[in-house]
């Protein structure tokens, strides 16, 4: 990776912290005065329009934060595997907000959101007279659904359009972290 790339993320990463400016519920464990983080894991398919879809396999890993009981700020890194050797790196921040508040004695075990991010995306291809790198600016947003197993864990689905203009869908597995 070059180093604008791991400025970047690093820089994500580093504003991706959680606020303390007042007490929330946490939404994994009703009990808490505060929320804890949440990392998940993605695994999904992503298509970009080019004369025809060119299908990705999609693999990611996110983290966030609860600033207040619904709107959740952190980083997150998506890598896509296209045919061939076609590579997409995409580093993101993103805002994800819960559109059901928990109740005032639980959270809700089923909760829909919206999520919106912004960062970098990054292509990579090897042609027969050498390897062409390009990075640009680039956003995702969309909607999912997301379930808790239990007070821990939640499995969650969303779609998300992005630029450089693709189409996302994918599963997520997450935890909230003590």
């Amino acid at each position: 990776f070059s180093t604008p790339v791991v400025l970047a993320y690093g820089l994500l990463l580093a504003l991706g912290g959680p606020a303390t400016a007042q007490p929330v519920k946490d939404p994994a464990a009703p009990t808490a005065a505060a929320p804890r983080a949440v990392a998940d894991g993605t695994l999904g398919w992503a298509g970009f329009g080019d004369e025809g879809i060119i299908h990705h396999t999609l693999i990611g890993a996110a983290w966030r934060g609860y600033v207040t009981r619904r709107i959740s700020l952190g980083p997150e890194v998506q890598f896509m595997s296209g045919p061939g050797s076609d590579r997409d790196l995409i580093l993101t921040g993103n805002v994800m907000v819960d559109l059901l508040a928990p109740t005032a004695s639980r959270p809700r075990r089923t909760t829909p959101f919206v999520v919106l991010g912004g960062g970098l995306f990054r292509h990579t291809q090897r042609f027969q007279t050498g390897t062409s790198t390009s990075t640009e600016g680039a956003f995702t947003f969309g909607a999912g659904v997301r379930t808790w197993v239990n007070e821990r864990v939640y499995v969650a689905a969303d779609a998300r359009l992005g630029w450089e203009p693709h189409l996302r869908v994918a599963a997520l597995v997450g935890v909230a972290l003590q």
